[in-house]
């Protein structure tokens, strides 16, 4: 679980002392107005202690955000970048966008060779040197393309990117130019992945998942037997090891190609590798299925389809046989398994990736046992069977542990009913959902509680949850969630510390708030703003737009084949469009974004070049634009000194205190109104 709301993560410094600047740009970087952590007395931060710049662990790293890194120089953002690389830092698409416009309005990108590789993603693909371009699309590729998953222009114009690099499309890629490709290959499409040559196959390991015609393709290349592993029928152990999760998308047809004692001695480790915790269920058993199937078509006679136990007695011993699902199809399992051994042996049974009419099968035996419903201490081990149980079903159960919730909802098999069901079990037994609860079973499920569920959330335990994804929900629960959040952080005093605790819940958000925190120049990351309600974003104005995304709102030409962005840009003149810096003609996923001619304050796609001096009293960014930047002096030197004073007087609940007289500008984003 992260930082609770107003608790900085612990560190454990090196001795070395940190400019105050940087002190408090890392201490801003979380939530405030909870205990202290180490190394924060009651007065605020302990600056006797190590440099928490050079030495910040990876977890608090983990905590940054944007509004307080639009006070750093160039040099110090320079740091942080090089810091978060070196540390192999995981950030989130919402906080790699608005660090990748930072570095860019900062003329850091030039710099990428030092920057994570996942940064590297959200950058300005225009700006790219064409002397650069190899190195820059090689780097790219070692990031994770799945954190574009709501910037479709962005992924394809980095695809295009890329190809443009090789210098255009060529019919067959070649080992060299899949080293560059690197993970981008799992965008290809299926004729492109059969021409490649072979090596193509160390590409496609990195790929989360292949669609259909990429599986079919991926089994094609295989048959040919032009891969190191040569034709199914020469395959080996060793060879087969080496594809790692590929060999989970073999098809049935290649397996009965292979001799028989390499794949059964390949399925003994792959059921090993999944007892282990090493290669999902979902994986192992779409293995399973697929090699099963080939041995039932391969085998003479056909196994038992009776009622009768032809394989003889299952018993404990027979379960931690890694082979046992190849020896006891499911009407074997049936006939063969006894009530006894299934009670005592659940555990080792359920650890086998059982196919569905498997699991079926073991769910019927359960019913037969426990007539009355499964006792609580076997409910933890049926987690993988979870989704195969109704409403009624659950309704039989006894839930009074939160290790039971967890045990039954931190699987990925519960679905909607099972999640609503198995928490009302628990409620009606007088269970409460914390904090706790809410962080073991994960956001996602919050999409399926009920809203009187939702409502009956105390909001001291969703305030200590921290940041929730809930960006899979559906808008009726994003609406009962937004509502759940101001109530639990509707009291927070800073504008800026308020939308960093609801940025995750806004998804739920009327046009009101919105145009709130669009006046009070928030500069939403375009991860967040594609999650908005569709319906309240076609009542926001383009002046509204433009406002709340503030520097970030090149972004839309990122973003523009998103379904919620594309249905709002519909409904925009050319005036319109041109006034964010977009063309008029649509870019749906397969064109490569297109750079903007318009001036640097509305461009989506030019350089920011930091200015030398800051910009005059209190006039807001231009549309578009970057924040007003203090220059290159120490941040020290450069923040207000009434920011300073927070090193020494630091809790969050009396920043409203240091805001100066006037309007908020970005000068003071951490001093704004009540």
């Amino acid at each position: 679980m992260g930082p609770r709301a107003g608790e900085v993560a612990p560190l454990h410094g090196r001795g070395v002392l940190v400019s105050l600047g940087l002190a408090l740009l890392v201490w801003l970087t979380v939530p405030c107005s909870g205990p202290q952590a180490e190394g924060f007395s009651h007065g605020g931060l302990d600056a006797s202690r190590a440099d928490l710049w050079a030495s910040a662990n990876t977890s608090l790293l983990q905590g940054f955000w944007c509004q307080p890194a639009r006070q750093l120089s160039r040099d110090q953002l320079s740091a942080l970048i090089r810091r978060m690389a070196s540390q192999q830092v995981p950030l989130k698409a919402w906080q790699l966008s608005c660090l990748a416009n930072l570095a860019a309005w900062h003329s850091l990108q030039g710099d990428f060779p030092f920057h994570p590789a996942d940064l590297l993603l959200f950058y300005n693909l225009t700006q790219v040197r064409e002397a650069d371009c190899q190195a820059f699309i090689r780097h790219a590729a070692q990031g994770d393309t799945e954190l574009l998953a709501n910037l479709p222009d962005q992924r394809a114009a980095l695809r295009h990117a890329a190809m443009a690099c090789l210098g255009g499309p060529r019919p067959q890629l070649s080992a060299s130019d899949l080293l560059l490709l690197g993970i981008l290959v799992c965008d290809m499409d299926a004729s492109s992945i059969v021409a490649s040559d072979p090596r193509v196959l160390q590409n496609l390991q990195r790929c989360p998942r292949l669609t259909t015609t990429q599986q079919a393709a991926l089994n094609t290349l295989l048959a040919s037997g032009r891969t190191r592993l040569g034709p199914p029928n020469s395959w080996n152990l060793e060879g087969l090891q080496t594809l790692g999760r590929l060999a989970t998308y073999i098809s049935p047809g290649l397996w009965v190609q292979v001799q028989e004692a390499v794949g059964l001695d390949f399925f003994s480790s792959m059921v090993a590798a999944c007892r282990a915790g090493q290669l999902s269920q979902r994986d192992t058993r779409r293995f399973v299925t697929g090699f099963l199937e080939a041995k039932a078509a391969s085998s003479r006679p056909k196994r038992g389809t009776g009622r009768h136990c032809i394989r003889g007695d299952i018993t404990a011993a027979t379960l931690r046989d890694d082979l046992f699902l190849v020896r006891y199809d499911c009407s074997q399992l049936e006939s063969c398994l006894g009530s006894h051994v299934l009670r005592a042996n659940l555990d080792p049974l359920l650890q086998h990736p059982l196919p569905t009419e498997c699991q079926r099968v073991v769910k019927a035996k359960l019913a037969q046992i426990y007539p009355r419903g499964i006792p609580e201490e076997q409910l933890r081990r049926i987690t993988s069977l979870a989704y195969l149980y109704s409403r009624a079903e659950i309704g039989q159960w006894n839930i009074t542990s939160r290790d039971t919730v967890v045990a039954l909802l931190a699987s990925d098999v519960a679905l909607e009913n099972q999640t609503e069901a198995v928490l009302q079990k628990f409620l009606d037994h007088n269970g409460t959902v914390t904090s706790a609860l809410l962080v073991a079973i994960g956001g996602s499920r919050l999409c399926w509680m009920s809203p009187p569920q939702i409502r009956a959330i105390r909001p001291s335990e969703f305030r200590l949850a921290g940041a929730l994804d809930i960006s899979s929900c559906p808008q009726s629960r994003k609406d009962v969630l937004y509502a759940k959040a101001r109530e639990a952080f509707g009291s927070t005093r800073t504008t800026a510390t308020y939308y960093h605790l609801m940025r995750p819940y806004l998804g739920g958000a009327p046009v009101e708030e919105l145009q709130h925190l669009a006046q009070e120049n928030v500069s939403m990351d375009i991860d967040t703003f594609t999650n908005l309600n569709p319906r309240v974003l076609q009542s926001l104005s383009v002046g509204n737009v433009t406002t709340l995304l503030g520097q970030n709102v090149g972004d839309l030409q990122k973003a523009r084949s998103h379904p919620t962005i594309s249905s709002w840009l519909r409904s925009l003149n050319s005036s319109a469009l041109g006034e964010l810096g977009l063309d008029t003609d649509p870019i749906g996923p397969t064109h490569p974004a297109r750079p903007t001619t318009v001036t640097p304050n509305t461009t989506p796609w030019a350089p920011h070049l930091a200015p030398t001096s800051g910009r005059p009293g209190n006039d807001a960014p231009t549309s578009g634009s970057p924040p007003a930047n203090l220059g290159y002096l120490p941040l020290a030197v450069a923040l207000p000194s009434s920011l300073l004073w927070l090193l020494y007087r630091g809790a969050c609940t009396t920043s409203h205190h240091l805001r100066p007289p006037g309007r908020w500008s970005p000068e003071h984003p951490f001093c704004a109104p009540r």
